[in-house]
């Protein structure tokens, strides 16, 4: 029996391979219905992400929702530490952070009331996997305890599998949107 670990190490490589070439493959139309969504939240803060490699790119919507409200980026502070959100538009001016991710240069931090997360993997439980460094899981649970806040996951439809293998520590997803739907996680036993 293969132990939690190996397990989600697993399906990180699987769907490597097949979110590159979902990536490779993209026609750039992917944040039409992440723009749509936030639609609903115009004038409430919200935090997306610079993507690294193969990460399916929020930075269109990001910067139609920056014209509305807040709008934010990650900032690691170390391991074993929930991010900080960064204040940022599509002019901040921006520098190389950990892990070869863009973060603003000037750090005016906020909570955010929505947080659109990366992801390597997820199901339609809200189950996410990440890259394994529990940076998401930290910053959803440090949040939540001072208000709420909305998890968005957004990733490729080809990153979806049957069930993410959780810890007790890993945080749920409210909803899901890929390039091809938007699904509201919330109601799901």
């Amino acid at each position: 029996m293969m132990d939690t670990q190996a397990l989600k190490n697993d399906i990180r490589k699987k769907i490597f391979a097949k979110r590159k070439l979902a990536h490779n493959a993209r026609d750039f139309s992917e944040t039409v219905l992440l723009s749509s969504f936030l639609g609903d939240f115009r004038g409430h803060s919200v935090a997306g992400y610079m993507p690294i490699r193969t990460e399916i790119d929020p930075l269109p919507a990001m910067s139609d929702m920056s014209f509305y409200g807040k709008v934010g980026v990650p900032v690691i502070q170390g391991m074993n530490k929930p991010l900080l959100i960064a204040e940022w538009t599509p002019s901040t001016e921006m520098i190389e952070g950990q892990f070869g991710a863009q973060v603003p240069v000037s750090k005016n931090f906020f909570d955010p009331e929505v947080l659109i997360v990366p992801l390597v993997a997820f199901d339609r439980q809200g189950g996410r996997l990440g890259y394994g460094g529990g940076f998401y899981d930290r910053t959803l649970e440090k949040l939540k305890m001072k208000q709420t806040v909305l998890a968005v996951g957004f990733a490729y439809s080809c990153q979806e599998i049957e069930q993410v293998p959780l810890e007790m520590t890993d945080q749920s997803l409210d909803f899901v949107i890929t390039e091809k739907a938007v699904l509201d996680l919330r109601s799901q036993p």
